[in-house]
């Protein structure tokens, strides 16, 4: 398929009027591979390497091991579709994002092999979201899209089938595949079974003030640690009573990229989604 080809129709389909994003005043030190449209928007294609794609890989996060196992299948003429254009790691912090290893992305350029991102765009509340996805993997029945993030709506409310927060606890340990961690700060009872559901770093309180109108006392995210930057958010969510589940940045976010497979197999593309590992400290 044409490279332009298939970003337009990224772009057609994701890249919807009014979505902004923030990204480039980070990624400075590899700003000679950024293509100018990316450094206008921030969002869409990132690096414009080749102009045949043959084929598509997906992941959350551009991470060294994503990268070097592209690379270690010997191939060309390909693009690298992820959620972030950077690589979260919680344990770097306060600078919590870092940037794409420049010699990996020599040999990205060298093999034709360009890279597209939708953060906002695919956090935005539709079929392929965060998340959605990450809702649909839990059997929650989504009733509308909560929490406007960047112009979109990044969270979902919907009705789960567990009764209690343990139960939903187990169901969310058994989506993600690992230990989950629960702030059991309400009730044990999930009230009128309505939650939350805010994939990513979602649990902040910019973002949770409609949740909170909403009557919701249960929030499933994925960044859910108790820290100095999260301090105000947990203490007025214990002093609310509003329960915390917690799934890692990545683990909660992962859906949306494995979904999206299907998407570019509707083109005529093969499409592979690679796993990477979620940071435990996220919880």
């Amino acid at each position: 398929m044409q490279a332009k080809l298939l970003y337009k129709k990224l772009d057609e389909d994701f890249i919807k009027p009014g979505l902004k994003d923030e990204w480039v005043k980070y990624m400075n030190e590899i700003k000679g591979f950024l293509c100018e449209n990316f450094k206008s928007r921030e969002m869409g294609l990132v690096c414009d390497f080749t102009d045949e794609i043959k084929r598509v890989y997906t992941a959350v996060f551009p991470s060294e091991k994503v990268m070097q196992k592209i690379l270690g299948d010997k191939i060309e003429n390909a693009m690298l579709f992820v959620h972030h254009p950077s690589i979260w790691d919680i344990r770097k912090a306060p600078k919590i994002f870092y940037q794409m290893n420049r010699k990996l992305l020599e040999e990205f350029k060298e093999r034709k092999i360009s890279i597209y991102s939708l953060h906002v765009p695919l956090d935005n509340f539709g079929e392929y979201s965060t998340s959605v996805t990450l809702a649909e993997a839990l059997g929650i029945k989504i009733e509308k899209p909560c929490s406007p993030y960047y112009n979109s709506f990044a969270g979902i409310i919907g009705i789960s089938p567990c009764k209690t927060v343990q139960e939903l606890k187990e169901i969310f340990a058994k989506a993600v595949g690992h230990e989950v961690k629960l702030y059991n700060y309400g009730s044990k009872l999930i009230k009128n079974r309505k939650v939350a559901v805010l994939a990513g770093g979602g649990n902040n309180l910019e973002y949770l003030q409609d949740v909170f109108a909403e009557g919701v006392k249960t929030i499933i995210t994925g960044v859910s640690v108790r820290n100095e930057f999260s301090e105000k958010t947990h203490a007025y969510e214990e002093a609310n009573k509003i329960n915390i589940l917690g799934g890692t940045h990545y683990s909660t976010e992962k859906f949306a990229c494995q979904k999206i497979c299907k998407y570019f197999e509707k083109l005529g593309l093969f499409s592979e989604f690679i796993e990477d590992e979620p940071i435990m400290e996220d919880i």
